[in-house]
């Protein structure tokens, strides 16, 4: 068999390492998580590259080899898609690049075509090889440390960028930076840029065996108490937290704040636009400590985010905003 491709979904795994066979299964055998092969088919164009688990990007043509899970996306901006839409035929998508996989539904018109995949097996060693499957049982741990979360109004508001510019200020006061992306699709080269830029460990759903965190509530909830367990058995001082997309979207990201709550000392939002600050306080009936992102650009976005909602923001690329970033970080350390 050609060799195939990897993508980041099975960094946690040993299919790369270790052998397994490939095998097609009924329709009703299959389930979120699990890993399956399928051939890149179509014409190659911008969406015909993988993350591989290093993060690293990698074109694929067709005819190649990749190996992903099946997954859900339910992304505003890009597109949705799913696994149990996929049909008797096979065929699917590349709903991201880190191998998530499933058939688009719904994708932008401002987005370039999708990755075609045709589906040829799952993954198998007497039984198939599913994302669960490589977690092992996670001791309990309760996770008492500061926690600065970052939210968004949609998907591409800024939340990674602002992220890794709060770790590196908190890794340059010496502090023991742990950072997790709690919600969204798989992509590992966000928390590898947050380690790049201080933080001891990074840590996502995918440690957990999830593609996405579009799954029932009650799942999530589980699984989250686990990567939480985990990033308190490293022993940091302070949690930088991203929930992917926006806290009203399918990703659970409300479930996340929930759960957190207690721990969290200065809540993020990064934003497309001043207006949509205003909506997501309303929507959500939540006040951030700092606005940040695309509705912080300029003098005039800032102005109109303190006179429309009452907040402050900041330009974190901006190298004048660093000290009033570092008092707020600071501040929310100091009264932990």
């Amino acid at each position: 068999m050609t060799k195939a491709f990897f993508t980041t979904v099975t960094r946690i795994a040993d299919v790369e390492s270790n052998g397994f066979d490939v095998a097609p299964l009924l329709r009703s055998d299959w389930a979120t998580g699990d890993y399956v092969m399928c051939e890149v088919q179509g014409r190659p164009g911008p969406l015909y590259v993988i993350e591989r688990p290093s993060g690293r990007a990698c074109q694929v043509f067709d005819g190649d080899l990749v190996v992903g899970a099946l997954g859900v996306r339910a992304a505003t901006l890009e597109g949705v898609g799913d696994w149990r839409a996929v049909g008797e035929d096979g065929a699917m998508h590349a709903l991201t690049g880190a191998g998530l996989f499933g058939l688009a539904t719904s994708v932008s018109p401002l987005l370039p075509p999708l990755m075609n995949l045709q589906y040829q097996g799952h993954l198998v060693r007497d039984e198939k090889l599913t994302m669960r499957g490589f977690c092992p049982p996670v001791e309990p741990m309760r996770l008492d440390i500061p926690i600065i979360l970052l939210i968004g109004t949609s998907m591409s508001a800024g939340k990674t960028t602002s992220g890794r510019v709060i770790v590196h200020e908190l890794a340059q006061l010496g502090l023991k930076v742990a950072a997790a992306k709690l919600t969204g699709a798989a992509r590992y080269r966000d928390m590898l840029s947050w380690k790049d830029a201080g933080a001891a460990q990074v840590f996502d759903f995918v440690d957990v065996g999830l593609p996405s965190t579009v799954c029932p509530p009650s799942e999530f909830a589980e699984l989250l108490r686990e990567l939480l367990s985990k990033i308190a058995a490293t022993g940091p001082d302070v949690l930088v937290a991203e929930a992917g997309a926006s806290p009203l979207e399918p990703y659970n990201g409300s479930v996340a704040m929930e759960m957190i709550d207690d721990n969290v000392r200065m809540l993020v939002l990064c934003a497309s636009d001043p207006y949509a600050v205003l909506g997501v306080q309303h929507a959500f009936g939540r006040k951030p400590d700092l606005v940040c992102g695309p509705a912080a650009n300029t003098e005039a976005a800032v102005a109109l985010v303190g006179k429309l909602c009452g907040l402050p923001a900041l330009n974190l690329l901006r190298r004048r905003t660093r000290p009033a970033l570092q008092k707020m970080l600071k501040d929310c350390i100091r009264t932990a």
